[in-house]
């Protein structure tokens, strides 16, 4: 019997052989942890939509980010849920310096050593839950939102945020902002654009997490079509020109594909976003014994292996205890 001289096997067969040959490998120092305080909230309320994950008051925020950082978590991005009566049509609460992102972001810098990330928009804070400000009906308008943007970015970078995030998807956005931080000396604050985020049905349970559903119409006008692929590239080109020092693609495991291509046209830090639908999903499966949590692993592996340095992912705290 004639036997072949190269065998793949060799290379898999124990778990020490299979941990040195790993191409791709997933470290704590890749995960980014979404968090969402709450305004007027005494300790933590369960998201009926996401299992296992909360809204937070500073204090319990704070507290259970110091309990990540203690097990490697090395960044950190926050999401404010304002009081409902503060709410009104341009998003005030947004860029209030007493606001709730920016009251985390000052605890945060003083209690803990993490990078910390904040999200910039509106939806959580407007009356109408869209991302910038609209008209009489539900057209939202690009040029006028971009100011009311550059200010809530500029009231994140005076509270101490390491980066902040814009997620809008309104056109120059990302110009606007670097102008107006590096204006207000700023400039060492990055800006992690959401380059790429798709009109997605996949954050259906961020959006009851964040209380931020639009109450008319929908995003599909500002947020990219599922279908198109090269409108990702131009959307890269664009925030690249405007000054970025991240892109980012939302959501992540059903736009590998996009990952790679974004990774192999741009020498820029890449995030990929593992959204609140991906993670909800997953969890659903695991609660009923369709899936193990093995798989929890093996889908952030492969935002990695598609081609992110970073992910943004819920699953965070579970997979921390693992690495």
């Amino acid at each position: 019997m004639q036997f072949p001289i190269t065998r793949m096997r060799r290379l898999r067969g124990n778990s020490n052989i299979r941990d040195i040959v790993r191409e791709v490998k997933l470290n704590k120092e890749d995960l980014i942890y979404p968090i969402f305080f709450k305004e007027g909230l005494e300790g933590r309320e369960e998201i009926s939509t996401m299992p296992n994950e909360y809204r937070y008051s500073l204090d319990e925020g704070v507290k259970f980010a110091k309990e990540l950082e203690s097990k490697g978590l090395k960044s950190i991005i926050v999401f404010g849920v304002p009081d409902e009566s503060k709410k009104d049509e341009i998003g005030s609460p947004a860029f209030d310096e007493n606001g709730i992102v920016q009251k985390a972001i000052r605890k945060l810098k003083e209690e803990t050593d993490l990078v910390v990330i904040s999200d910039v928009c509106l939806c959580q804070y407007t009356s109408h839950g869209h991302c910038g400000i609209i008209n009489d009906g539900t057209e939202v308008l690009n040029d006028i939102s971009l100011e009311y943007l550059a200010k809530t970015a500029l009231s994140h970078a005076e509270a101490g945020v390491d980066i902040v995030a814009p997620s809008d998807m309104m056109d120059g956005r990302v110009g606007v902002i670097r102008e107006v931080l590096d204006d207000y000396d700023f400039q060492d604050v990055l800006i992690m654009s959401y380059s790429v985020k798709y009109a997605s049905a996949f954050y259906a349970p961020f959006r009851d997490a964040a209380c931020s559903s639009p109450s008319k119409g929908n995003r599909k006008s500002y947020q990219m079509d599922p279908g198109n692929y090269s409108e990702a590239i131009r959307e890269c080109e664009l925030d690249i020109m405007e000054g970025t020092d991240f892109l980012m693609v939302k959501p992540a495991l059903t736009y590998l594909d996009i990952i790679k291509t974004i990774k192999n046209n741009f020498n820029l830090p890449l995030v990929g976003y593992n959204v609140s639908g991906e993670y909800s999903m997953m969890m659903s499966a695991i609660a009923t014994g369709y899936l193990t949590e093995d798989a929890i692993f093996e889908s952030l592996l492969s935002i990695k292996r598609a081609g992110a340095d970073l992910i943004i992912t819920n699953f965070a705290p579970l997979i921390l205890n693992e690495l």
